[in-house]
């Protein structure tokens, strides 16, 4: 569960393709299955085609579900080695992902062993709702309940920043807002160029060693935690 794609100056997925890579590796995967629903302002043709140059780096191959017909798509993600959520607009990826009828088949397949990566929006969707995304909703999905293989919810691209000028609301405020209304779920702010890792029922936060990730709950004060921190309280 990755927080962003690109960090500043970098290519695509720099940051994170060596623990792609592994990751992958350790599950000798040879082809993952792409979600491209995220993708608005460009083709899903171009998003596949986007990620695949990074994943053929190691010899993995990219396939899209979007290049199955509507009838053969849940059985795609049935049979995936592996499933790979893009980022992009969360409530466009959500909307077509319920529209598609896709969510038990795809929680199935991960609980039952298939590696699961996102980013950023692919991230949100991995948590029980996509309520502490950053996006705009641009549609409607039928719910915001998402695929809920985790227990917590994550906000990406978490930024502690306040630009002067600037009156509105903090990133802090808002996930503030969320824990009020829901003081019983955890909600990591995860940072720009960290994710996570969770693998045989333990978590580690990995990616850049000089980012912490914050974590929020109900009226507890706000908590910095890093790379040599225990996280497993995440799934209680």
């Amino acid at each position: 569960m990755i927080s962003n794609s690109t960090n500043a100056g970098e290519d695509y997925l720099a940051h994170a393709k060596d623990n792609i890579k592994d990751f992958l590796q350790q599950g000798e995967v040879k082809k993952v299955l792409f979600i491209p629903y995220a993708a608005v302002s460009f083709s899903y043709d171009d998003y596949q085609e986007k990620v695949w140059k990074r994943f053929g780096e190691f010899n993995v191959e990219v396939d899209s579900l979007h290049n199955y017909p509507h009838d053969k798509r849940k059985e795609a993600v049935k049979n995936a080695e592996s499933i790979v959520v893009g980022g992009g607009n969360t409530f466009h990826l959500l909307k077509q992902m319920q529209q598609e009828d896709l969510i038990e088949v795809m929680r199935h397949s991960v609980l039952n062993g298939a590696p699961f990566i996102g980013w950023s929006a692919g991230s949100n969707v991995a948590c029980p709702t996509i309520c502490t995304t950053n996006d705009m909703p641009i549609v409607e999905p039928d719910s915001f309940h998402a695929l809920n293989l985790v227990r917590f919810q994550i906000n990406p691209h978490y930024l502690d920043a306040h630009p002067d000028g600037h009156a509105g609301e903090t990133r802090e405020m808002r996930i503030n807002e969320y824990i009020i209304a829901n003081p019983y779920v955890y909600t990591v702010g995860l940072r720009e160029g960290s994710m996570f890792l969770i693998e045989k029922g333990e978590i580690k936060l990995i990616g850049n060693k000089n980012k912490q990730a914050r974590i929020f709950k109900g009226d507890e004060e706000p908590k910095e935690l890093d790379i040599n921190d225990d996280f497993d309280f995440l799934f209680d």
